[in-house]
């Protein structure tokens, strides 16, 4: 069986904006109150950091709870591990998320600073420095014959797609504008020359625009 590569629930602004250019500590996404664009995962019942029996079902819901389903492994771009640039000053950062980070797979995290491979519970990560071809290469050994998921942020899954080694695209598209940033597309239909689309609105507000390679 094909092992994918696959971008889930991937965040978008409705002008294609998926983060800020000023990224920091304070600000993981470059820009104000990120939950504009991801409050509707947040909403739902099978969000993993909830602490309560609440939450929503339905359309969004399936997407949550859908992250983990096959995946063996996870590729991410140095921006999406933390805010540093350049050489590493010291390892002492290991990542946004604690000591339990949500991937529970090996982590292959893009950069031309390499560092040693460390875990975290469930989760080792690896630094990296390779192409996309390279990179999903070892993720895909990682993998052991289950699917690798492409987290982002977006200049490394618009690297993928460059590439054209993305086989499935999730992109939740929020109701709100940004105006500047980080662009996954100026519309979607930039893809359409690859790629089939689907485009399911949810109550929630965002719209589900579902890829599948041609």
């Amino acid at each position: 069986m094909q092992q994918l590569l696959r971008v889930m629930n991937f965040n978008v602004s409705a002008d294609g904006v998926a983060a800020g250019e000023d990224q920091s500590l304070a600000r993981p996404f470059g820009f104000d109150r990120p939950e504009r664009l991801f409050s509707w995962a947040g909403a739902t019942a099978s969000w993993p950091m909830r602490t309560d029996s609440g939450g929503s079902r339905g359309i969004d819901d399936y997407f949550t709870r859908d992250f983990a389903r096959n995946i063996g492994a996870e590729i991410m771009g140095r921006n999406k591990f933390g805010p540093q640039r350049g050489p590493w000053t010291d390892h002492d950062w290991r990542g946004w998320w604690g000591d339990e980070p949500p991937f529970h797979t090996p982590v292959f995290v893009m950069t031309h600073h390499t560092r040693p491979s460390f875990a975290l519970s469930d989760t080792t990560f690896h630094f990296v420095d390779g192409d996309p071809a390279a990179v999903l290469a070892q993720a895909r050994e990682a993998a052991q014959g289950m699917d690798v998921r492409l987290g982002g942020g977006v200049t490394t899954v618009r690297q993928f797609l460059d590439a054209d080694l993305v086989d499935t695209l999730h992109v939740a598209v929020s109701p709100i504008e940004l105006g500047a940033g980080l662009r996954l597309w100026e519309s979607p239909d930039e893809l359409l020359d690859r790629f089939h689309l689907e485009v399911v609105p949810s109550p929630s507000g965002v719209t589900h625009h579902l890829f599948w390679r041609k």
